[in-house]
């Protein structure tokens, strides 16, 4: 049974996102799984990357988001010349002859980082420590990010020259790697026409700092089943060659498969689900919905399958598909 505290909890997360979306829909035309996402990532206390080509509003939801959830929001556009202390911050010496440290703009409680794939591996590094140990070091000590802190980057999928790609271990500190696309033709009317006039909309604040500790916690506490549990890994493990129960088919296609890391966050993923949606415990239908934009970063192909034309997008689904 679950305790009268936490069913009425998780009954209040489901109408605060339900607010929480229609506040950023003011803003935001569309893209209703990328807000999702978003969001989801946020409640799971996780990062995520935004890929999309310029103009669809991706720093733009991120400020957004910010405000609707009334935290501090910093945002670095990262460039081939920006230094590890650019970001973190540095000592200076001030007028009584003590260093001092002065915190740079990663102390913040959502920090977008702009084309991440702009700045060299030394500044990338300096930005995932903060997001895997949620702390930064300068001049030998540790200085906590506040809490809750989430990093969301964005990178151009259309530009590879004079850019420095994110390494597949490094793209897996991120829960979901978010597809951000075109709209369609209805909804880009919509917003040239918000856009290209004098009003503007303003947002309230629909959850604090504090409300998303709790609401964390809580998804943290939802009960998972044995089954659902055994899915999620079934699923990831089977997306990796060495694996001797792997089809053939992923032999061939996939050269190397998503770690465990993959499954802690399909898990959490579809608990997070299930709680805005007014479940108490996620079952696999959830495990799928979350499938893609958790793997997508985490499945390499091989030259075959990217030679034949087949995307990751499609592997994923059909392993869903052979395990469902």
């Amino acid at each position: 049974m679950i305790p009268n505290d936490e069913v009425a909890a998780v009954e209040q997360l489901q109408t605060k996102y339900a607010e929480l979306k229609k506040e950023i829909s003011k803003v935001i035309v569309g893209q209703e799984e990328v807000v999702d996402q978003l969001l989801l990532s946020i409640l799971c206390r996780s990062h995520s990357l935004l890929v999309g080509v310029p103009g669809l509003a991706k720093t733009l939801l991120v400020n957004t988001v910010a405000q609707t959830l009334g935290l501090s929001f910093n945002r670095i556009q990262f460039t081939p010349d920006l230094m590890p202390s650019d970001i973190v911050g540095s000592e200076i010496l001030d007028e009584n002859r003590k260093f001092k440290f002065i915190k740079g703009p990663i102390f913040a409680n959502i920090l977008l980082a702009d084309e991440i794939n702009r700045t060299p591996p030394k500044t990338q590094s300096a930005l995932l420590e903060a997001m895997q140990e949620r702390s930064a070091t300068s001049g030998g000590h540790s200085y906590k990010m506040p809490d809750p802190f989430f990093v969301l980057a964005t990178q151009n999928p259309i530009e590879q020259e004079g850019t420095y790609p994110l390494p597949e271990a490094q793209l897996d500190r991120f829960m979901f790697n978010i597809q951000v696309d075109y709209p369609s033709f209805e909804e880009e009317v919509r917003i040239v026409k918000g856009t290209t006039g004098t009003d503007s909309s303003s947002l309230n604040t629909i959850l604090s700092g504090e409300d998303i500790l709790l609401f964390q916690n809580l998804i943290r506490k939802i009960p998972v089943t044995d089954t659902v549990f055994r899915y999620a890994v079934k699923v990831v493990s089977l997306s990796r060659p060495n694996n001797v129960d792997a089809p053939d088919w992923v032999k061939k296609y996939i050269s190397w498969g998503a770690g465990p890391r993959a499954s802690q966050f399909l898990v959490l993923g579809a608990k997070a689900i299930a709680a805005v949606t007014g479940k108490f415990s996620p079952d696999s239908e959830e495990i799928r919905k979350v499938a893609i934009p958790i793997l997508r970063h985490r499945i390499v192909r091989t030259y075959q399958a990217e030679a034949e034309g087949i995307s990751v997008e499609e592997l994923i689904d059909r392993l869903l598909k052979e395990n469902a």
